[in-house]
Formats: C-alpha cells, structure tokens, sequence
C-alpha cells in the first residue's frame, strides 16, 4: 500500500478506514432502506452495503426534484450532424424517463429482466437507460453500429425481453440504417427478444414490421409514468459486454448500490465537478466511459450533462470542441487523447480557438489510452487551463488512479496518469507475484476487495470472473496493464501487458517508444509494436500518421526516428522500420487498435474487429507492410 507523502487526505483516511470511510460515502446519498452493513467479502466474492435498498434513476433525477431543484438544467443535447439542440431540465427529464418506462413496462418488462439497448447519441439513450433503472430492468447499451453478429452474442447471452433502437444513426458523411441490422442479429440469435421498440428519426423514416417492432413515440403518448422500483443494493443495474481474449466478450455486471455511491464520490473527489456545473464527456453511450459519466455520474450529482453526436473534427472542423465548451458554458470537459491528436493534426496552430470564449472551462480531463506527452504540452500551452490525465476501465468503471482535481492534485508529471485514487489500493508485481522495487516494471494490479462501483461477477459466469481477474495474482485485481510505481507514487501505465515487447531479454515498453516517435514535429499519430525476430525475439515496428503539410522524405523520417529512439531509449530498443501509413486503425470511440496492428504482422488470418471504424484501412496497412517486406511478408526490414 502506498505511503506517498503526496496522497490526499482522503486516500489516508480510507487507508486507515476503509468500511468507515465508505460508510461515510453511501450516507451521502438517498436510500429508500439505509445498508447497516457496508461490506461482506468471501475473497472471490464481495458485496458492498448488501441490506441497502436504493433506485438509481430516482438518485439521479426524482432526487434534485424533490430537493427544489427541478428547474435546473439536466441534459443537453448537441448534433452538429443534424443541427439541433434540445434540452432538459430536471423535473422535464423526469416525466420524459417516467413516461418512457411506463412504455417499456406496457411490453412486459419488470424488475430483473433485462434490455438491450442499441442507438445512436440521441437523448433517447439517455433517457432508455436510466428508464430501465426507474424499473429494476437490467440494461445492456450495445454500440449503435454494431455489427449483427456481434450484436446477436450479445443478444443471446443477455436475453432481453426487449430491444430499444432507433431508425438510424448519424455520421459525418453518411446516414447508417439500424432496423437492416436489427433485423439480421435477430435472425441470427437464438433467443430474440418478444418486441422491438424504434425511434425514427427524420433523416430516415423507417417501415415497421408488426407486431414485433413497435414505434418508440406512438407507444410513449400512450403509456401511464411509473414511479421508482425499489432494488437491493447489489441487484444489477446493467451488464456492459468487453472484448475477452478468447473471442467470445464478457458481459460486466454493475451493481445499483456501490455504483451510486463511487460515481457521486468519484465526479466531486476527481472531477473536481460541483452540481450545479456543467459536465462534458465527449464520449459514446455505447461505452462505460458514457454510462458512468454521460448519464449516471453527472446525474447522481446534480450536474448539467452534455451529450454530443459529432466528432472532433470534420463537425464541420477542427474547432467542434470549442463551440461546444464556450457556447453550453461547459465546466469540466473529459475525453480520448485520440480526439485532441485529431484537432492537433488539422490545426497545430489552435487557430480554431479564436473567438470562442473558454472562460467557464476550469478543467480537461484525458482517459482511454496513454496521454502521450507531446500532446499534452500542446494542449496545455494552447488551453491555459490543467490538463490531467486519469486510468481506469470499462471493469472499475470510475478512475483507479488520477491527478484527483477535487482532492488537490498533485503536481503533473508527463507520462504518468497520477496517484491511487481513494478506495484503490494500487500496486505492481513481478512475474512471480513479489513486488517490484519503485520504477520497476511489472503486472498493475488492485488489492482486492475492489472498491464499490467495480465489477465484481460476469454475467452468468463467476468462474470466468475469477479465472479472468484473479487466478493470476491471488488477491489482487489483474488489470492486465504493465507498468511503474515511482518512489513518490505515481503510477505510469505502460499500456497492456503483451505491449511490452521482449528484445533480447529486455522487457520494453512499446508506449515509451510511441512517446518519442510522437514528439517528432512531423508525426500526427503513431503505434509501435513488437514483431518477431528470430535473433532477439522481438523488436519494435513503427506506424506513423503525418501531420497535414509536413513535407519529409519516408526514408529520412525513419532514420530520424530510428536515431531519436536510440538516443531517448537506448539501441537495446532496436528499432529499425518506421512505415508512414495515411491511418491508422480505431474503434469508433478512437483507439487505436495496436492488438490489430500486432497481428496483422505476425499472420494473415485476421478477423476484421467488430469495433473497427473503417476496414478499408486494414487493407492500406497491409500494403506498406506488403511494400516494405516487413513482419510474415519478410521480416523486421
């Protein structure tokens, strides 16, 4: 356990009560029967305030109404894909939710039961989730977009009594039509729900087949509200599905108690957000980061939460951000690096700021992949405001470690997210479970029991569970992340553990290799990855992204690129390919897919990533390691 002498009040004071100090936590919230008990833990199993009994829906909304704060603004939606914008306030967005799972219960939906959910960023997805917690149901966001296979696994392993969808989703240069893919997961799942319920949306009327597929407005005119279900403290409020190694996802259960108390603890101790503020995660619904701090966590505190269906750029450009902090007087703004790496490469210069009035933002918040330095010193020096990064994961659901804004931060130290944040008992491990020295390398993980609020079954499989995230490290969370605990405690992620890549029997962090190659004045973007070498075992392979207007030869920028990383790192890094690609390959949400990249050198059998933002960029990528004679098409180059 940490003794920094940097860490919060807060994070000593859990230390040195935990129960007390999440006791403390869940009296600030609004239970309909108070826990008298805050923890029960069996080892591999755990429940926080077990006897509680709770409706997260009336937490977020019923609430701040009852507490003579209905007038106050809830949501806001923004669609430069559309050029609309809607708002809500509290006691609006209320009746809204009411109504609409008075409409879900009308389909046969109780407490218990579960609903998928697959829609574009319309308020409607905002208002489906937290109608189905007003019930008890148990919902399940899948990406709008979403293949039908994989919407159809879903499907299948959650067994929803009900779909909610719409007619279609909205990008920057093309219209997506849902029902087409509704329609085939259906088809292609062994257990489809009995009903389909569908907003159509104006940019593509859709003709419905009765009576399994309903029209979301008709249904809602006619529906009775209904007033909040009770639910105990550990009954599920929604199970989100991730990526698992072996092909098949893994459905992660959110309890209603411990999740209402960590996320309004987690938007005043790291968000540093007060209610009243208004709250911007520029996110998707379809991922944890818009459950917990699009929709629950703004909500459980009474913040004003913005939700944005458009991109960084291209809405219409690269100052998309910027209108959308100055003109909804925006307080707290979180996002991807990815996203200001996006602005950065069609305006290095910042012109886009001009004109827009930034004076409400106190501060940016970056998660979802590493903040590579570069980008950092850009932002900062272009916003004037902090910049902090935090980690966390779709399992934890709120931040494990941070530059806590709420709790004082402690200075900022590129490269490292931050400190524990309080409830996290953070540490790093050797192969063999002894603990590394500080700036030792090795296994992330968390002393468990983890705190509420995270993960702690999978749907309909503990033993998955288990063997997941706690068979490797006995009694410790896995966060299968590499990386460093400096003797001031702050923690340096890596990035995932087969990212660090072995030259000759050197362990090497791929993501300190992007860190130098993306501090080059003429590279936008980058991957590194290891790839096999039949003398070291593996050596690193580069792919960067030119800045627009950058005129360098390919040649010479991989030999300055080479030279920098020798210089930076040290020649055991061995880099020695750098292949200058017009992309790179992202989900939708903006990562870049390295777990692609790495195997799309090592074979030819690669499944196009259900997550995948455009395939045709695998079909480049393959050609500049086809032109280069890299990886299976030749070797390291």
């Amino acid at each position: 356990m940490s003794t920094s002498p940097l860490l919060s009040d807060d994070h000593r004071r859990w230390q040195a009560d935990p129960l007390g100090f999440w006791a403390e936590q869940a009296r600030a919230i609004d239970w309909i029967v108070p826990p008298a008990t805050v923890l029960e833990d069996e080892g591999e199993t755990w429940r926080w305030f077990p006897d509680g009994q709770l409706n997260t829906c009336a937490l977020a909304l019923d609430h701040h109404v009852d507490q003579g704060r209905g007038d106050q603004l809830a949501l806001i939606h923004d669609s430069p894909v559309t050029g609309s914008q809607a708002r809500w306030t509290y006691r609006e967005l209320r009746d809204e939710v009411a109504r609409l799972a008075g409409a879900i219960r009308s389909l046969g939906v109780e407490k218990g039961d579960r609903v998928v959910i697959y829609m574009p960023m319309i308020p409607e997805a905002v208002m489906a989730m937290l109608a189905c917690a007003r019930l008890g149901a148990v919902h399940s966001v899948v990406f709008g977009g979403f293949a039908p296979k994989e919407l159809a696994v879903r499907i299948d392993d959650a067994r929803p009594t009900l779909l909610l969808t719409a007619s279609c989703g909205i990008e920057v240069d093309r219209v997506i039509a849902y029902m087409p893919l509704v329609r085939e997961a259906l088809a292609l799942s062994a257990h489809p729900p009995a009903h389909v319920l569908v907003r159509e949306r104006s940019a593509m009327p859709v003709r419905l087949s009765a009576p399994a597929e309903l029209d979301w407005d008709t249904l809602v005119a006619r529906a009775a509200p209904v007033d909040p279900v009770p639910v105990g403290a550990n009954d599920p409020l929604y199970v989100l599905y991730t990526s698992g190694t072996t092909g098949r996802p893994k459905g992660g259960v959110r309890e209603n108690g411990g999740h209402a108390v960590a996320l309004r603890y987690s938007m005043g101790a790291v968000y540093g957000a007060r209610p009243g503020d208004v709250y911007w995660a520029a996110s998707d619904v379809g991922w944890v980061v818009g459950h917990s701090y699009i929709v629950y966590g703004p909500l459980l505190h009474g913040c004003t939460t913005l939700v944005y269906e458009g991109k960084p750029v291209r809405t219409p450009d690269a100052s998309a951000f910027w209108r959308v902090i100055a003109e909804h007087r925006v307080n707290v703004f979180f996002t991807a690096p990815t996203a200001f790496r996006a602005i950065k490469k069609e305006d290095p210069e910042g012109r886009g700021l001009a004109g827009h009035d930034l004076s409400s933002l106190r501060t940016i918040f970056l998660a979802g992949e590493r903040l590579d330095p570069p980008t950092l010193a850009w932002l900062e020096a272009l916003v004037a405001r902090p910049v902090l990064d935090h980690w966390w994961q779709t399992e934890t659901g709120w931040p494990m470690v941070a530059y806590a804004a709420g709790l004082g931060a402690p200075p900022v130290r590129a490269g490292s997210a931050g400190l524990p944040v309080p409830g996290y008992d953070v540490r790093v491990l050797r192969e063999d479970g002894s603990p590394c020295e500080p700036g030792e390398p090795g296994d992330i993980v968390v002393r468990t029991p983890l705190p509420p609020g995270n993960l702690c079954t999978l749907w309909g499989d503990h033993a998955r569970f288990v063997d997941s995230y706690l068979r490797r490290h006995p009694g410790h969370y896995l966060t299968s992340d590499g990386g460093v605990i400096d003797a001031e405690g702050y923690v340096t992620v890596l990035g995932r553990t087969d990212d660090v890549i072995n030259v000759a029997g050197h362990r090497l962090s791929t993501g300190e290799m992007e860190a130098v190659v993306g501090a080059d004045p003429a590279v936008a973007e980058c991957a590194v990855v290891g790839i096999e070498d039949g003398l070291k075992g593996q050596v690193p392979l580069g792919f960067v992204v030119l800045k627009d207007g950058a005129a360098v030869h390919p040649q010479r920028l991989e030999a300055r690129l080479v030279q920098s990383v020798r210089a930076e790192i040290g020649p055991i890094a061995a880099l020695k390919t750098v292949l200058v690609v017009g992309r790179l390959p992202k989900t939708r949400s903006g990562k870049i897919l390295r777990r692609t990249l790495r195997q799309m050198v090592a074979r030819a059998d690669v499944a196009v990533p259900a997550t995948i933002d455009d395939p045709v960029i695998l079909r480049e990528i393959e050609a500049a390691l086809r032109a280069r004679g890299v990886g299976r098409f030749g070797g390291a180059g």
